[in-house]
C-alpha cells in the first residue's frame, strides 16, 4: 500500500491550549463504536461520561456556546488531562489529519480549518512537495476503476506542476488546470480516456497556454458578467449550513462591501486591490499557489468513485476565488491593510464552514462555477 502525504506534515504540532482558537467548539464530534465502547465501561469519570456523551447519537455534548462538555477554560481537554492521551476517540486523536482511501493508496493530508496548519500553509514560501511511503499491506475493492484513478493522478500531477510554476501568473494557472479537468471529462464521458495523455501534452503546450491568456483577456472585457458569477457564487455560500455563529458576521461584512454596489465597483476595489497586493503582498500570489494545491491534492482523485472530474477541478478553483474575495473585503474592512493574520483566519474559518460539513462539499460541488470554451 501506497501512504502519500505533503512534506510538512510531520512538521505538525498541535498548540492545545495556546491555539487562537479551538477545534473542540462549533462542531458536533462523533465518537466511533470501540472509543465509546471504552467509554460506557469505564469506571474513571463514568458519572460525567454519562452526563456529557449523547449515547444515541454518538457525540460528546456540547455547552450553549458550541464547546465540547470535556473542553476547560484554558483551551485543555478534560478527559486527556485526567485519562491520558489514550482515552481520546478516533475523532479528536486525529484531528486535523485527513484520509482519502483508495485501492492500495491511503492519502492523508492536514487540514486548513485548523489555525496551526493554516499558518504553516501560509507561511511557507517554498513549492509543497508530497511524500511517498510503502507499507505491507494490500487489499482489493470491488468495482474500483483503477485505470480512470490512475489517469486522474495523473493528471493531478500535471496540475500540480503548473499550479507551481511561478512564470505564469496564477489566473493563468488556475485556467491551465480547468482546461485540463474539463478535456478530460468530456474523454471520460465519450469513452476516449485512453487519449488523455493527449490531454496533458495540450496543457503544457503554447497553444494551450496561448488559449487561456485569449480566454482571460475576454473575461477581463466582460466586468458585468465577472460580478455577476461572483455574487451568485457568494449567495450560494450564504445558503449553505452554518457551524459557526462568527461566519454569520464575515459573510455580511464582505455582502455590504462587494457585492450591494454592482459591477463597476466590484472591479474598481479588485484592481485597486491586486494594485496594492503587488506593492505591498507579494506573497499573496504564493499563497493562492498553497491553497489551489491543497484543493486540488485533497480533492481531486476523489472523481474515481462519481466521475465528476470537472466538478472537482472547478470546485477547488472556485475556493480560492471565493477566498481571494474574502481577502478584498477584509483589506477594504481594514483601511487597505491586509496581514498574515488576516490571511490565516479567513483560510481556516472558510475551511471550517466548508470542509467539515458534507452537506456543504457537495452543495458547492454541485454547481459549476467557471464555464470553460475550446
Amino acid at each position: 500500500m501506497l501512504i502519500v502525504y505533503p512534506d510538512y506534515y510531520e512538521d505538525f504540532s498541535c498548540a492545545a491550549g495556546d491555539c487562537e482558537d479551538t477545534c473542540c467548539a462549533g462542531w458536533e464530534i462523533v465518537i466511533d463504536p470501540k472509543s465509546l465502547k471504552k467509554y460506557h465501561e469505564s469506571n474513571a469519570l463514568k458519572r460525567r461520561l454519562l452526563r456529557d456523551i449523547k449515547w444515541r447519537k454518538g457525540t460528546f455534548r456540547q455547552c450553549k456556546d458550541g464547546r465540547c462538555a470535556f473542553l476547560r477554560e484554558d483551551g485543555l481537554c478534560d478527559l486527556y488531562r485526567k485519562l491520558g492521551a489514550d482515552s481520546l476517540c478516533r475523532t479528536c486523536r486525529t484531528y486535523p489529519r485527513h484520509t482519502e482511501e483508495f485501492e492500495n493508496v491511503r492519502e492523508i493530508t492536514l487540514s486548513i480549518s485548523c489555525p496551526v496548519v493554516a499558518r504553516m500553509l501560509m507561511e511557507r514560501r517554498e513549492p509543497v512537495r508530497f511524500v511517498e511511503k510503502e507499507i505491507d499491506r494490500e487489499e482489493s475493492y470491488e468495482e474500483f476503476d483503477y485505470f480512470l484513478f490512475s489517469c486522474l493522478t495523473d493528471a493531478r500531477s500535471v496540475m500540480l506542476q503548473i499550479l507551481q510554476n511561478r512564470e505564469l501568473a496564477i489566473d493563468e494557472r488556475l485556467l491551465l488546470v480547468l482546461g485540463i479537468a474539463h478535456d478530460l471529462e468530456v474523454r471520460y464521458r465519450q469513452g476516449r480516456l485512453g487519449e488523455y495523455d493527449e490531454v496533458l501534452a495540450r496543457a503544457q503546450s503554447p497553444r494551450g497556454l496561448e488559449m487561456v491568456r485569449k480566454q482571460l483577456a475576454r473575461r477581463r472585457r466582460e466586468p458585468e458578467k465577472n460580478y455577476a458569477l461572483a455574487k451568485q457564487h457568494f449567495y450560494r455560500l450564504c445558503d449553505l449550513e452554518r457551524l459557526r455563529d462568527e461566519w454569520d458576521q464575515l459573510l455580511i461584512e464582505t455582502q455590504m462591501i462587494l457585492y450591494v454596489q454592482g459591477s463597476e465597483s466590484y472591479a474598481a476595489l479588485h484592481g485597486e486591490f491586486a494594485a496594492w497586493a503587488a506593492e505591498n503582498a507579494p506573497n499573496l500570489a504564493v499563497q493562492l499557489e498553497q491553497l489551489a494545491v491543497y484543493f486540488i491534492s485533497t480533492y481531486f482523485s476523489g472523481a474515481v468513485y462519481d466521475g465528476r472530474i470537472y466538478g472537482k477541478a472547478d470546485t477547488a478553483v472556485g475556493y480560492v476565488a471565493q477566498l481571494y474575495d474574502l481577502f478584498v473585503a477584509r483589506w477594504l474592512k481594514n483601511e487597505k491593510q491586509l496581514d498574515m493574520e488576516d490571511v490565516i483566519e479567513i483560510v481556516y474559518r472558510y475551511s471550517r464552514e466548508i470542509e467539515h460539513s458534507d452537506p456543504n462539499l457537495e452543495a458547492m460541488e454541485k454547481y459549476i462555477w467557471w464555464r470553460i470554451t475550446t
